[in-house]
Order: structure tokens, then C-alpha cells, then sequence
């Protein structure tokens, strides 16, 4: 395995830790190291900025099934309430699609920039909590938008894939749980380079899987009535305010899941079963 970055955090766990619940004290290590709030909070500024630019690239050229599909998935992830939702449908009726048809080249291509770096911002997250060296560019930009063109149709059939398509709300959670799972998997997989194995990276996929749809189920209880009490105070900001911090909230269940992930992969244990490369 390469060798782990230099100038990462180190936390002092104190000795009767290691000795009594050396488990606790690797973690605490883990989570100082990578600094988890610090991450999270680069991530969600990073795809609040990067997905702007793509929402109104949608709303100016997507189909109307498109549109009606992605506000499924709004309302099903976040649980958004009709009044945020009206201000997206509001965005799609105000942009003049002939306004983006005649974009320049150079303005496309900023435009791809800026979505791709929430997707760079979680290859440095991945990297941190595996102790890798940043990958080259050169090597690293295709992974960049290919993830992110992943991601994206991955978000817009959310709202049929968390009803399990019919089937129910029981049903669906259990299919989105594995669904996310896998897409984390492969995530991890693909921003590290495949510099490490595909087994070892399951324990932190789970989690992120799991985490993040523990996470929108109990939104649907909470953001309808953050949503309106924000709009209430501060107009249509209020929803902007609150999506920020949901996501801030999102990507620090995923940062914690990636950073356990890879402390439960170099456990003894689970080491053996998924044949996690020793730490350097």
C-alpha cells in the first residue's frame, strides 16, 4: 500500500484506553486524523456551490418527465414540503432554455467544473481516511465526472427507488439501503484509483448506506417543519439556510462512515475475512 499522507492530525489517547478499549482509542485516533467536520463542511459547501450551476442546466433542457422525477426525489430524500418544492418548480419556469443553447464552450465547461468539485472534495475525504497519497490529476479527472454523472442519475430516480417502485415505504427503504451501499462502494473504489481492494472498503460502504438513509428517513419527520419555520423567518432563504445544513449533516454521516469503515477493515477479525492490506 502507498506510503500515508504526511502532516495528518494525531490524537493523544490516553494509556489506559489503548490498554481497556483499544477499539475506541483507534477510532478517536481515526476521526482526529481525518478531521471529520472539517470535511463534511468542505463537502457540503462544495456541492451546494457545484449543484447550482446543474440545476438550472436541467431546468433549461431537461424533459418535463425530468424535471417531475427529480422533485420526486427531492421530496422522497429531504422531504422537502410543497412550499421549497414550488421554488424549484418556480427555477425551471423562470430559466429560458434558449438563454443556455447559446452558452459558449468556455461557459459549459466552467460549468463542469464547478459540479466536479464536490467530487473532488470527497476524493480528498477518501484518501484521508485510507492514509493515501492525493492521486494525480492526470489519473484522477475522468473518475471526477464520472462520478458525478453517476451521482446524478443515481439522485433523480431516488423518489421511485425509496418506494421500492410501488411496492411500499418498507420495502423501498430496504432497496434504497442496498442500492446506496453499493454506489458508496464503488465511490470509495473509484476515487481511490483502486488502490485498494474492492472487500475492504464494504465496512465503511455499509455505513454510509445505512447512515444516509437512516438520515432521510427521519428528514421527512424534520425538514417539513425546519423548512416552514425557516421560510417564516427568512423568507425564501429560509429553505437555502436549512438545505445547507442538511447537507453539512449528510456529509458528516458519510465522512464518519468512511473513516469507520476503514477501522473496522484493519481489525483483526473482519482483516482476515476481507483480506485488508496491513497498515503502513
Amino acid at each position: 500500500m502507498p506510503e500515508p499522507q504526511t502532516g495528518m492530525r494525531r490524537l493523544a489517547v490516553p494509556g489506559w484506553m489503548r490498554r481497556h478499549t483499544p477499539l475506541l482509542g483507534r477510532l478517536l485516533e481515526q476521526l482526529a486524523a481525518v478531521g471529520v467536520l472539517d470535511c463534511a463542511t468542505r463537502l457540503a459547501a462544495q456541492a451546494f456551490l457545484g449543484a447550482l450551476p446543474a440545476i438550472f442546466v436541467v431546468a433549461a433542457v431537461a424533459p418535463g418527465w425530468v424535471k417531475e422525477e427529480l422533485i420526486s426525489s427531492l421530496r422522497e430524500t429531504l422531504g422537502l414540503p410543497d412550499a421549497a418544492l414550488d421554488q424549484v418548480r418556480a427555477v425551471y419556469a423562470a430559466t429560458d432554455p434558449t438563454a443556455i443553447a447559446g452558452s459558449s464552450a468556455v461557459g459549459i465547461l466552467v460549468t463542469l467544473l464547478s459540479a466536479t468539485a464536490c467530487s473532488r472534495a470527497l476524493q480528498k475525504t477518501c484518501e484521508r481516511s485510507w492514509h493515501l497519497p492525493k492521486a494525480k490529476a492526470r489519473l484522477a479527472a475522468w473518475r471526477w465526472l464520472a462520478w458525478l454523472v453517476v451521482w446524478l442519475g443515481a439522485l433523480l430516480f431516488q423518489g421511485p427507488v425509496q418506494n421500492a417502485f410501488g411496492a411500499g415505504m418498507a420495502v423501498g427503504f430496504l432497496v434504497a439501503l442496498v442500492s446506496s451501499a453499493l454506489l458508496w462502494w464503488w465511490t470509495q473504489h473509484l476515487l481511490l484509483g483502486g488502490r485498494v481492494p474492492w472487500l475492504p472498503l464494504l465496512p465503511g460502504a455499509v455505513l454510509a448506506g445505512t447512515g444516509g438513509q437512516l438520515l432521510s428517513l427521519g428528514s421527512r419527520v424534520y425538514m417539513p417543519r425546519a423548512v416552514d419555520r425557516s421560510m417564516q423567518q427568512f423568507g425564501a432563504l429560509g429553505s437555502v439556510f436549512v438545505l445547507l445544513s442538511w447537507l453539512i449533516a449528510f456529509f458528516i454521516v458519510i465522512t464518519l462512515a468512511i473513516s469507520v469503515g476503514y477501522v473496522v477493515a484493519h481489525e483483526p477479525l473482519p482483516a482476515r475475512r476481507l483480506r485488508t492490506p496491513p497498515r503502513t
